[in-house]
């Protein structure tokens, strides 16, 4: 591996244990000031002092929240979107590129891939010659794989692994996708991608202890670590939560212990 590549992946995911506490504030684009993200500063605030590893952003989000990052935090540059809430066809586009991350000091860039979509072939397109930019300037690529597809959930286990894979073939270097909802079904979803595999969080639960659940599972079948949004930053104190993930992916933590952690 390439050294500013090599370096790039070392300063998201820790090389004594090779995870990552990825925190997902890429939400304004699509759905405006939802309750969480009103105030850009103060959230990423708290992600540096919980101790994020990396937050995955978008460069409005940056310039609002500049002077509240901290070199131990790693930032992942949005490059795909192109729709909201109002009327959008929830299509990735390419709006940025690599060159945009590197002027923001991004370690990463990220786009989404929706596989089994009518237009999967132009998201497997666009995506695989952002890889191409990416490779020229040794920029780490993360794919959010998501399959799509009639009567197929997001967390179906096949869909997920053959997603989290397709997505590695075409240039991923970090993969965000679903937790299939047991370890033994996403044991085979991480042996059968060869870039390390981050899951996300999805739509905001009351029910924090089942997301440190689905945590600490993923990492006892291998994932990679975390790249998660609503369920942190949703929460009433967004830093305890945090620090309840770097307790999970880092320390060693229990279910039990992050959720006592946040109560």
């Amino acid at each position: 591996m390439n050294p500013g590549k090599y370096m790039r992946m070392n300063s998201i995911f820790r090389p004594d244990d090779g995870r990552s506490v990825i925190v997902a504030i890429d939400h304004g684009a699509i759905a405006g000031p939802i309750p969480g993200i009103v105030k850009p500063a103060p959230l990423m605030r708290s992600c540096v002092l919980g101790g994020a590893d990396a937050v995955l952003t978008t460069r409005g989000f940056v310039k609002a929240s500049v002077q509240e990052w901290a070199p131990s935090t790693a930032l992942i540059l949005r490059l795909t979107g192109g729709f909201t809430v109002l009327g959008g066809g929830f299509e990735e586009e390419r709006i940025s590129c690599p060159e945009t991350a590197l002027r923001y000091g991004a370690a990463a860039a990220a786009v989404t891939v929706k596989f089994g979509h009518p237009r999967e072939g132009d998201f497997i397109r666009q995506a695989s010659l952002v890889a191409d930019a990416c490779e020229q300037w040794n920029l780490p690529l993360m794919i959010e794989a998501m399959a799509k597809g009639k009567n197929l959930k997001s967390t179906d286990p096949e869909g997920v692994k053959l997603a989290a894979r397709a997505a590695q073939e075409i240039g991923a270097d970090i993969v965000k996708s679903y937790y299939t909802g047991d370890p033994d079904s996403f044991r085979s979803v991480v042996e059968g991608c060869p870039a390390p595999v981050v899951i996300l969080g999805g739509d905001k639960t009351k029910d924090l202890g089942q997301v440190f659940a689905e945590v600490y599972d993923s990492l006892q079948a291998g994932g990679a670590g975390i790249a998660i949004g609503r369920n942190i930053w949703q929460h009433a104190n967004p830093q305890t939560v945090v620090e309840a993930m770097v307790g999970l992916v880092h320390d060693g933590w229990t279910v039990k212990q992050a959720s006592k952690h946040c109560s």
